[in-house]
């Protein structure tokens, strides 16, 4: 199995700009956000030199919001195919792209600007036959409003088919330690296999984003999943250097699973989502290189009552529902263990 790490933004978008300029017969692009000139201008270029190019954009937010309203007319215009994602799921978030049927690209990161240049993110590269075929064989199904079913032997994770089964397989797998890196810790099933995953020994290591950066309805889900975590042992922290948009789980130094999944039940049921998992030894040594590098430039998330009144004042959210500072019964109020 051939596996390639890209990470963002070290490696810049050259990686990806690389593939689509080698592009010889056909590019299948699938992506929730796409809004990065370069990109558009390299797909552009690829379609005026003869290659059959199809993208498939997620229309809309849940918001109702569309960014990639010109991006698609600038891509129409230049006869360029694109299609709305299948309108069975909620959202299309995943982010991917297969060159010539045979190199594929899974993705954490949106072909926007800020996700090329300010955040953490990782794509892994793929050229095993059954990883490119079954996301090709996807893309034409979803193309289609078609049915779709993983094959069972690949190392893909379809979402909402088979994610979450497969990351609560690979949480159990986990002997010693586990680094985490994810936006959103709110699936009660992922959360309850990493609290058993710390009550068997294994050592966690999470990175997630300040409870402000959540939207004001999952305040309750994301908070209260990393204070349990918080709670059993686990350690949480927050970057400092960059944004965090990145999808990584790393046990034992051994394997790891990167893509589009938040640890979310919309993105387990409701969202079209793709992650892999590897075993390759050199994307494994970089992936947990830079994890370590991160935790280092991290802090610890203050997840004590005082310190979520502190961060949710910086977006004006509301701690009502959280029952913190006072409003807690006696004996109650939850310690910041660190």
């Amino acid at each position: 199995m051939s596996h390639h790490l890209i990470v963002l933004p070290d490696d810049t978008a050259q990686p990806i700009l690389d593939a689509i300029n080698g592009a010889k017969s056909a590019l299948n692009i699938r992506m929730f956000l796409f809004t990065d000139e370069a990109l558009l201008k390299a797909v552009i270029a690829a379609k005026q030199r003869g290659v059959k190019v199809r993208v498939m954009l997620n229309p809309a937010r849940r918001s109702g919001e569309s960014e990639n309203e010109e991006s698609r007319k600038t891509l129409e215009a230049a006869g360029v195919e694109v299609r709305d994602s299948n309108p069975k799921f909620d959202l299309t978030h995943q982010k991917s792209m297969v060159v010539d049927g045979q190199i594929g690209f899974v993705e954490s990161l949106n072909w926007e600007p800020k996700d090329l240049t300010e955040t953490r993110d990782y794509a892994i590269v793929t050229t095993h036959k059954l990883e490119t075929q079954q996301m090709v064989d996807c893309f034409d199904a979803d193309w289609e409003h078609e049915d779709f079913s993983p094959h069972p032997e690949s190392r893909l994770l379809w979402c909402p088919d088979n994610g979450r089964p497969r990351m609560a397989a690979f949480i159990d797998a986990a002997k010693h330690s586990l680094w985490v890196q994810n936006e959103r810790y709110q699936d009660t099933v992922i959360i309850e296999r990493l609290v058993r995953a710390a009550s068997r020994g294994v050592k966690i290591h999470i990175l997630a984003k300040p409870p402000h950066s959540l939207k004001a309805e999952k305040l309750i889900e994301g908070v209260g999943g990393l204070r349990i975590l918080q709670d059993v042992g686990a350690k949480v922290h927050t970057m400092k250097h960059l944004k965090l948009h990145a999808k990584m789980m790393l046990a034992d130094g051994k394997h790891a699973i990167v893509g589009s999944i938040n640890l979310a039940p919309g993105s387990f049921d409701g969202r079209r989502e793709l992650a892999i998992e590897t075993d390759h030894a050199a994307t494994i040594k970089r992936l947990e290189k830079i994890a370590r590098s991160d935790w280092e430039l991290s802090h610890r998330l203050d997840l004590s009552d005082e310190g979520l009144l502190k961060d949710l004042q910086k977006r004006e959210l509301s701690p009502d529902k959280l029952v913190l500072d006072g409003s807690a019964p006696a004996g109650k109020k939850h310690k910041d263990k660190g």
